[in-house]
C-alpha cells in the first residue's frame, strides 16, 4: 500500500526528515539531501520533487531528469571526496517517494565491499563537520 502524501516525510517536510537529512539545494527535478548519518562520508539522497511516483511511470523526459540529477550528484561526490567507488540504491518500500540513495565507498573504509547498510547509527557530526561537507558538494555541483 503506498504511503499517503500526508505521511510522507519527504513531502511533508517533517521532524523525522529533519531528524535524518539536511537539505543541500534543489536540483532540475529533485531535493539533494545529506544524510546525518555519515559511516559512508559524503552519503546523499538525491529526491524526486514529486510523491507516489515509480521510476516505469516517469516519462522519458522525467527519467532523464531525475539521472542527470543522480549523475551531477555523484559527480560532485567524487569530485569532493575522491570515492573508490559509489553505491546506488531506490528502494522505497516503506516510502512511496521516488528516491536514490548515492553511497560513496572507500577501500579499508565501513561496509566497503559489500551492500550499503541504511542507518547503521554509527557515525554522526558536529554542525560544523555537515555544513562543511554540503559546501564540498555544493562546491562540486
Amino acid at each position: 500500500m503506498p504511503t499517503p502524501v500526508s505521511e510522507c516525510l519527504y513531502c511533508q517536510n517533517n521532524e523525522t526528515l529533519h531528524n535524518l537529512m539536511i537539505k543541500i539545494c534543489d536540483l532540475e527535478v529533485s531535493q539533494l539531501f545529506l544524510f546525518k548519518e555519515q559511516s559512508y562520508a559524503g552519503r546523499c539522497n538525491v529526491v524526486y520533487k514529486d510523491h507516489g511516483v515509480e521510476f516505469h511511470e516517469l516519462s522519458d523526459d522525467q527519467r532523464s531528469a531525475f539521472m542527470s540529477d543522480v549523475a551531477r550528484t555523484a559527480k560532485s561526490i567524487a569530485a569532493a571526496f575522491n570515492p573508490d567507488k559509489i553505491n546506488y540504491g531506490a528502494y522505497a518500500d516503506t516510502i512511496s517517494h521516488l528516491h536514490m540513495h548515492v553511497v560513496p565507498k572507500y577501500k579499508n573504509d565501513y561496509g566497503f565491499g559489500g551492500v550499503f547498510e541504511m542507518n547503521p547509527q554509527k557515525t554522526t557530526l558536529s554542525d560544523q563537520e555537515y555544513a562543511s561537507i554540503i559546501e564540498k558538494i555544493k562546491g562540486a555541483l
